[in-house]
């Protein structure tokens, strides 16, 4: 919980405090990679080679009528892309240590793919059912490519809601919605059950070149074996 102290107010015999305590945080972990620009180029060959070997893909999010393409879910088991999840292992062991997590516990990918949208391709709002944390890295990301929005995820406290003032920029925590624009090398882990999709890919251009390309993944906790 965070306090903080909004407004004083002088009364009769002494002062009044009004204090503000934040709850039920939704936290978003991101760190961009030092070394983006040589991995990806090894990525994005992974993926192209997978796309070629596998073009139709599977569908999950993704709207493949506009030409999305969604890879298999066990990329994290293929050595070609080592690098890239031993990175995630290594980011994602800061999460238990910054939430206080059980100490005989690790994060562990469990899922790993890669989805390519060429220019109009977007993927539906959804959810990660099963798993704990979700991810993802930006590959590649053409001006103009989807953003990812995330969504309040208090469904109820659209119900009502209050009047700001006109032309003045909201604080982050009075937002509904969260966009962020993708960076290549950049990579964020969210809550699995946190509403999020992909706005249309809006690159201009033709062939891959064009295309928004992210590893997303998914991460549970495992028991960590004990030292022999």
């Amino acid at each position: 919980m965070a306090r903080t102290t909004v407004a004083k107010f002088d009364t009769e015999g002494g002062q009044d405090s009004l204090n503000r305590d934040d709850y039920f945080p939704t936290m978003i972990f991101s760190a961009m990679l030092h070394d983006a620009d040589s991995m990806n180029k090894d990525i994005m060959k992974a993926i192209n080679d997978e796309r070629d070997r596998d073009e139709k893909g599977i569908e999950r999010s993704n709207i493949k009528a506009l030409g999305g393409w969604h890879s298999h879910n066990n990329l994290h088991k293929d050595k070609t892309f080592d690098r890239l999840t031993n990175r995630i292992h290594a980011l994602a062991a800061g999460i238990p240590k910054n939430l206080g997590y059980a100490t005989n516990r690790h994060l562990e990918l469990t899922t790993m793919w890669s989805i390519s949208n060429p220019p109009l391709a977007s993927n539906r709002t959804h959810i990660h059912p099963g798993a704990l944390w979700s991810g993802v890295y930006y590959v590649q990301a053409p001006e103009g490519a989807g953003k990812l929005d995330m969504t309040d995820p208090r469904t109820v406290a659209t119900m009502h809601q209050p009047i700001y003032t006109k032309h003045q920029k909201r604080k982050v925590e009075t937002w509904n919605k969260v966009t962020i624009k993708p960076v290549a090398g950049k990579i964020l882990f969210f809550p699995s059950w946190l509403y999020h999709g992909i706005a249309p890919n809006m690159a201009k251009g033709t062939g891959r070149d064009a295309d928004r390309v992210v590893i997303a993944f998914n991460i549970n906790q495992k028991v960590t074996p004990k030292m022999k």
